[in-house]
């Protein structure tokens, strides 16, 4: 379209809008966890099975202690002349330890498997509701962000989300679970040691403290650029052409080098505050061991406790500082859980139009007639392009718009089909006030063939049938014959069942100009909109579509936006707009009998027809 469509970002316009704010960390993970109250009877087994497979775990290394107190004793016994080891009990101790460890493992297998089904429900269930949202999202929303910011949403956030959700949940239990049962199994085994184990704690807390606070605007700032990332390369490339057409290579590169440095500083900084914890973890760690140690030696050697009692405590040691390191993860990537929240729930949480109305009128046995009261309207509201608009559209008439690029001609379709709403003064079909309808069901009423075509990757019969989905292959040919291009479907390998690649750049912009109007044939609409729609052909076939046009205008109302006013000579009423007004309407002949604006755009053309032939 060659239209004012409202706000627009540059060729090179960040996904991100400059005023957004982010939510707090414990407001996104709160409405997270409200989110995934649907899977609360999955998320008990998975808290119970978590919880059984770390008990059974905890109790391991106590009971293999046994073992090497047995084992000690044995040996003690051996060399004092005694009966030496007791080789079946050690052997029941050690059959214990290992059916402790299977059942744990069962366990631990069991919470994976539904955790996984639970992070991955909720990644579908975050991506069909943000695909039904697109579609109650107003225009607005689209034309002031880029398509790659819209789609890192779907694709990088959700990803995001559901692979740190599906480790860091069942992490935060397991490791939660291990810290208080280590804890009460050191204790049995010795207050004192359990107290030099536990001073490793605060030096943990504030390792922790200190990544969380530093790191969380790092994994914010990766997930935001990585959608500007994404919005430029989506835009460079489906411009592939132009930018290589207008030696903009070296600016592009530029300008995508800016935002991918960025990405790359936030995604370094948040990646190496993640990665530093661990041997950090592991260095305090490692002075809780000898601490342990040797106090254990000490205490051994005064038979307070037993020897496997030391192997045990250590094992506990073990499994003490690995769920806080743990812990510790789990913190770094629920900072990336939340960013990635945080965006996907703004998305959801944008204000959308009103898809229902009550007691909407029915669009069964409307006639089409159309008509404009005093139209005000302006994409921003202190900045009005269409002032005081009025026509009156019949049933039936062929209603052409022309004017200059700029004057408002598209803008005035956006409205008739609620896109947008006006800011002032009424559109009525048929007597009735469009925003009394349904939206969709008003919609149900238009056809369109615009200038710029959309076709998706699929059959040329499938792209057909858009327009009618239940219809039949004849019905297809049909309107595929009446926009005069059923004869070039039949010369494609495959004919109607030829696959269009994602582009459609397998067939000429003229042939997708045709197809797209086929498909408006098929779909047989009470009010038919023509924008530009045949800007983008050669005159033989612009010859041959004017023909399929003329069949499929009659009776009904239709509006046809054109810059070739050769092509709209036999229109009812033509409405030249300049400004946002209507500065002149009449048909053809009256228009150039009153020598004005019109009579101007006509000439000018003709003229240039005239020099161009010479």
């Amino acid at each position: 379209m060659s239209e004012n469509r409202g706000p627009r970002r540059g060729p090179m316009g960040h996904g991100r809008m400059g005023g957004e704010k982010a939510k707090d960390f414990k407001g996104t993970m709160g409405k997270l966890i409200k989110y995934m109250s649907a899977f609360k009877i999955q998320m008990l087994f998975v808290v119970i099975f978590a919880i059984g497979g770390t008990v059974f775990n905890i109790i391991g290394p106590k009971i293999l202690g046994k073992a090497t107190t047995e084992i000690f004793n044995g040996l003690v016994s051996k060399v004092s002349g005694g009966s030496g080891m007791d080789f079946e009990k050690i052997a029941t101790i050690l059959l214990t330890a290992l059916a402790l460890y299977v059942t744990s493992a069962l366990c631990s297998l069991v919470q994976g498997f539904l955790m996984t089904g639970v992070s991955q429900k909720t990644t579908y269930r975050l991506r069909k509701e943000i695909s039904q949202k697109i579609n109650r999202m107003p225009m607005n929303y689209f034309d002031t962000r880029t398509h790659g910011e819209v789609l890192s949403r779907v694709t990088n956030d959700v990803d995001t989300l559901g692979q740190s959700l599906n480790q860091s949940a069942t992490q935060i239990i397991t490791s939660t679970t291990t810290i208080i049962g280590v804890l009460v199994m050191m204790l049995s085994i010795s207050p004192l040691m359990t107290l030099v184990a536990l001073l490793i704690l605060p030096v943990s807390l504030g390792m922790i403290s200190f990544v969380m606070k530093h790191s969380q605007k790092y994994f914010k700032g990766q997930q935001e650029y990585l959608g500007n990332v994404n919005g430029q390369v989506e835009e460079v490339y489906s411009g592939h052409n132009i930018v290589k057409a207008f030696n903009k290579e070296k600016d592009v590169i530029e300008e995508f080098e800016k935002t991918n440095d960025k990405l790359y500083d936030s995604a370094w900084k948040s990646q190496f505050f993640s990665g530093m914890m661990m041997p950090i973890m592991q260095f305090v760690g490692n002075l809780g061991y000898v601490g342990v140690v040797i106090l254990g030696g000490v205490l051994a050697a005064k038979k307070t406790i037993e020897v496997g009692d030391i192997q045990s405590f250590i094992q506990y040691v073990r499994n003490f500082t690995q769920p806080i390191q743990q812990l510790a993860q789990v913190a770094n990537m629920l900072q990336s859980t939340a960013a990635a929240s945080e965006r996907v729930f703004e998305f959801l949480e944008e204000e959308e139009e009103d898809q229902t109305v009550p007691n909407p009128v029915s669009v069964e046995g409307l006639e089409g007639n159309v008509t404009f009261e005093h139209v005000h309207f302006g994409y921003n509201e202190d900045k009005i392009i269409i002032n005081d608009f009025s026509v009156d559209v019949k049933e039936g008439q062929k209603i052409a718009i022309v004017g200059p690029t700029g004057a408002g001609k598209t803008t005035m379709i956006k409205l008739l089909m609620r896109f947008y709403d006006v800011n002032g003064g009424a559109i009525l079909i048929d007597g009735h006030n469009v925003k009394d309808f349904n939206r969709s069901e008003l919609r149900q009423m238009f056809g369109m063939v615009l200038q710029d075509t959309w076709l998706f990757h699929g059959s040329i019969k499938d792209n057909i049938k858009y327009g009618k989905l239940d219809a039949t292959d004849e019905e297809v040919i049909e309107a595929a014959k009446a926009a005069r291009v059923h004869r070039f479907v039949q010369t494609l390998p495959g004919g109607y069942d030829m696959e269009l690649n994602e582009e459609a750049s397998n067939v000429s912009q003229g042939q997708k100009q045709l197809l797209t109007i086929a498909r408006a044939i098929l779909a047989d609409p009470k009010i038919l909109i023509l924008d530009e729609a045949t800007s983008s052909v050669d005159t033989r076939t612009e010859i041959q579509i004017q023909k399929a046009m003329d069949t499929l205008m009659k009776g009904r109302t239709s509006f046809v936006i054109a810059h070739r006013l050769s092509t709209i000579r036999d229109a009812d009423v033509i409405l030249v707009m300049k400004d946002g007004d209507i500065v002149e309407q009449g048909n053809h002949e009256e228009l150039l009998a009153k020598n004005g604006f019109y009579a101007d755009l006509y000439n000018s053309q003709f003229e240039n027809t005239t020099e161009q032939a010479s």
